[in-house]
């Protein structure tokens, strides 16, 4: 069973590459294919820079026009998704500072001990309702810099050296911006439960 699963993954990734090889020679189908095999995740990431899913569409359409013009000069140096979120990213940040939100939180000059090395993404920890709805508003209001770690590896599930490639960081300077933002959520998550302690224990 694990041969069959390790012939799979490979089968895959060799499928991957040959659609990679043929959209950078102008296959517009081994493209398409490309994209529908990637939109969702992209999706997934990008929906937590934007104002709404609305905004979120757009930044994933524009993220694989440019990706579609620039396929030509992509090296390979990187999986191709790498290059598809970094790209994603980027445009969901642009537009983020032509809006900045008045609620993102300063986390450069917090204190960096005790971060919590969570081993599974946020969410699968948050069961209820308003948990997750207090979860996702920490991470939104995260400057953008300092969310994409945290989407990127705790939520999508990326390694470290995968999400540190996503944002041309090294593996380094993505960890400290990991542990920061991990602080700031957990801030938030602590001051949830003691305000649900302090005033919702007697419900």
């Amino acid at each position: 069973m694990e041969g069959e699963d390790t012939t799979g993954i490979r089968a895959l990734a060799a499928d991957e590459s040959a659609l990679v090889s043929r959209a950078r020679e102008g296959d517009r189908v081994a493209f398409e294919a490309l994209a529908r095999r990637h939109a969702d995740r992209l999706y997934a990431v990008v929906v937590r820079f934007c104002a709404d899913a609305t905004e979120a569409e757009d930044v994933v359409q524009e993220a694989f026009l440019r990706a579609w013009r620039g396929i030509a000069r992509f090296e390979g140096s990187s999986e191709f998704f790498t290059w598809l979120y970094r790209i994603g990213i980027n445009e969901a940040k642009r537009r983020a500072e032509r809006h900045p939100r008045n609620e993102t939180v300063s986390i450069e000059d917090e204190p960096i001990d005790g971060a919590p090395d969570w081993s599974e993404a946020p969410e699968r920890r948050a069961e209820q309702g308003e948990l997750r709805r207090v979860l996702e508003a920490a991470v939104r209001a995260l400057p953008a810099d300092y969310r994409a770690p945290l989407v990127l590896r705790d939520v999508e599930g990326l390694s470290t050296r995968e999400a540190a490639a996503v944002m041309d960081l090294s593996e380094a300077a993505f960890k400290s911006r990991l542990h920061r933002a991990r602080l700031a959520v957990r801030r938030a998550l602590d001051a949830y439960f003691l305000d649900a302690h302090g005033h919702g224990g007697e419900r």
